[in-house]
């Protein structure tokens, strides 16, 4: 059901690659700027970045959306499904969390099965029935136990960083944006910060994530139905193009954004419209 050895392999090595080639710009800048004392500055901010980005990633997302963790008797409905998708599968069960956001959306981040994390916005959870939440969750659970979260979270926590530089530098307040030299700067490091998420996540990884999704839940129109009502519910209520929410926007379920400013460079999602025709055929559907 789902992909294991060869994909975790590979993630891992993509995951390796990025962290060296942004440590290895990291080190190219420092020496343009300060010789061999800035190349040693630089290979410890290099060392600290790539900690961050690997033990904080999840936290650093789950921020990003100001996510709380769930209390099993606040919301214990949802804490069944995910416990009994997770016994399904019979993988360890991640930690789950509720973002405030009214905007309808989920995502999965973290590092491994044994230290991921899953989020739904309180939106989600008002605008689907017990069944298209069911299986919005397993196409979470999926996330994880694909192996997509590790790359996808590390890649997300080093544009977040890069994205959180022209911020410092530039001023403003990040939720409601950046000042002047902040939208200046975000002009001159935002492609660099969409550039490693482009490079390291595939469209493919949501297709995927759907078929595994569905094949736990066993219901892929369940899926289908979730993923129409997602989608207006996302233009509906688009959340603002910050640079913290951008360099999260890939992890989500669907695209969190109208796609007018920085946001359109991170996105990483396939039409809902196609993924909802494949899942129709899984099911035999014909219109």
């Amino acid at each position: 059901m789902f992909e294991k050895g060869g994909s975790t392999h590979h993630n891992g090595v993509r995951t390796a690659v990025l962290l060296g080639t942004l440590s290895a710009l990291i080190i190219l800048v420092g020496w343009w700027l300060g010789g061999s004392t800035g190349i040693q500055i630089a290979i410890l901010v290099a060392l600290v970045s790539n900690g961050i980005a690997y033990f904080f990633s999840d936290k650093i997302a789950l921020s990003a959306m100001h996510a709380q963790p769930v209390d099993p008797a606040d919301w214990p409905a949802l804490h069944q499904m995910v416990r009994e998708l997770s016994e399904e599968a019979h993988q360890p069960m991640p930690r789950l969390y509720v973002s405030p956001i009214l905007q309808p959306n989920a995502f999965a981040t973290g590092r491994n099965p044994r230290h991921a994390a899953v989020c739904v916005t309180h939106g989600i959870t008002q605008l689907l029935n017990e069944r298209e939440l069911r299986a919005v969750l397993g196409h979470e659970l999926s996330h994880v136990y694909n192996r997509d979260i590790l790359i996808s979270s590390v890649a997300g926590a080093l544009a977040t960083m890069v994205t959180y530089l022209a911020g410092f530098f530039g001023g403003g307040d990040d939720d409601e944006g950046p000042g002047f030299l902040g939208a200046l700067l975000m002009m001159i490091l935002g492609p660099v910060a969409a550039a490693m998420i482009q490079m390291a996540i595939s469209r493919a990884r949501e297709y995927q994530a759907d078929e595994s999704g569905a094949r736990l839940t066993r219901d892929p129109i369940g899926l289908a139905s979730a993923l129409r009502k997602i989608d207006a519910g996302t233009r509906q209520l688009p959340l603002p193009e910050t640079g913290r929410l951008s360099s999260t926007s890939h992890l989500m379920i669907a695209n969190p954004f109208r796609g007018g400013g920085i946001g359109r460079f991170f996105s990483t999602h396939p039409p809902i419209a196609g993924r909802i025709a494949r899942l129709e055929a899984m099911a035999g559907y014909r219109r």
